[in-house]
């Protein structure tokens, strides 16, 4: 994933991001997407984690080789919750099972994802705590392999974001209910996550702004909630969508994301990233000069053009460093 963004009141710069005292930069941010803070926490079994010193020390090599390149490594932790044990996309959808080398998963309450889903393990006590503690010892071992930003990933329906929807989070205690008692675990995971991670170092929240569903999670819950984030001491919202209710009517289209990245950055006053069919350097550019978000994240356009920043770069006319072995290739 990379980062566009500008400075407040700048002209837009495309690779650095200024949060209060905290601020990323040189060639961009470059982020390790979905890593599971535990096994059961994988989307599946084939997921990568960092729930290991192992696991840290082979991403210290990346994290390593990202900052000798000049740009900021990021890593963003996750738990599928009820979405865990799942098979590799281009392996066909479902569930892997325990005899399969799957698991059962866990969540908030005991509400399958979907017909094709099984019914999850609703977490007790004990299960809360030992979430918060693989959140925590994940950051900890982020900081250890090097990376520079944590993410922490409260979207797409994985376990944070269900607990903050009424429609994944039906548990009668302080864990759920009103808006206060389920936003209760992932503003905890947020609070301990800010407190193990290095002060000058930024914390992004990943959110889905909506779940275009009836009754469910909505950009009005999600503005209360990044206001909370934003005291806590989270410096950017990742403003992203859905992924939460099977078969949700979303109307996916250029830029569709960007207006939840706007209302957030202005109603609850803290950086926001924009994200979703963000495809060329001019519609980037727009975004974050016309003040509708601090940054443009991609990850599709990525893969399709893994020289997207060096060509963006030139479109509009910034001045940046090549690999020196692709340097007879830059144009004057």
């Amino acid at each position: 994933m990379c980062q566009y963004s500008s400075e407040e009141g700048m002209p837009t710069d495309w690779h650095l991001v200024h949060l209060g005292s905290r601020a990323v930069g040189g060639a961009g941010l470059v982020m390790v997407e979905a890593t599971a803070v535990s096994p059961e926490g994988r989307i599946s079994p084939w997921d990568s984690g960092i729930w290991t010193d192992a696991h840290a020390a082979a991403f210290s090599r990346i994290a390593r080789f990202i900052k000798e390149h000049g740009a900021s490594p990021a890593v963003q932790l996750a738990h599928a919750g009820r979405k865990a044990s799942t098979r590799r996309p281009w392996a066909g959808r479902g569930y892997v099972s325990p005899g399969e080398g799957g698991w059962l998963p866990v969540a908030p309450s005991a509400v399958a994802f979907d017909r094709h889903s099984p019914t999850p393990r609703e977490m007790g006590a004990d299960d809360l705590e030992k979430a918060v503690h693989d959140f925590v010892a994940a950051t900890k071992r982020a900081s250890a392999a090097g990376f520079e930003v944590i993410e922490l990933h409260a979207a797409h329906g994985y376990l944070l974001h269900q607990f903050l929807s009424p429609l994944s989070n039906r548990r009668a205690d302080q864990y759920g209910g009103s808006l206060d008692n389920r936003m209760r675990l992932p503003l905890r995971v947020a609070r301990a996550v800010r407190d193990a991670w290095p002060n000058h170092l930024p914390l992004f929240v990943r959110i889905s702004a909506t779940e275009y569903t009836e009754d469910g999670w909505d950009l009005e819950q999600s503005v209360i909630f990044c206001r909370e984030l934003r005291a806590i001491g989270v410096d950017l919202i990742d403003c992203s969508s859905g992924g939460n209710v099977p078969g949700a009517a979303i109307p996916v289209g250029p830029g569709y994301q960007v207006r939840f990245a706007e209302t957030i950055r202005w109603e609850a006053s803290v950086a926001t990233g924009a994200v979703g069919m963000i495809t060329t350097a001019r519609q980037a550019e727009a975004i974050v000069a016309e003040g509708k978000a601090d940054a443009v994240l991609l990850a599709r356009e990525m893969l399709r053009d893994p020289y997207w920043p060096l060509h963006a770069a030139q479109e509009l006319g910034a001045d940046v460093a090549w690999p020196v072995q692709y340097e007879r290739a830059k144009k004057s």
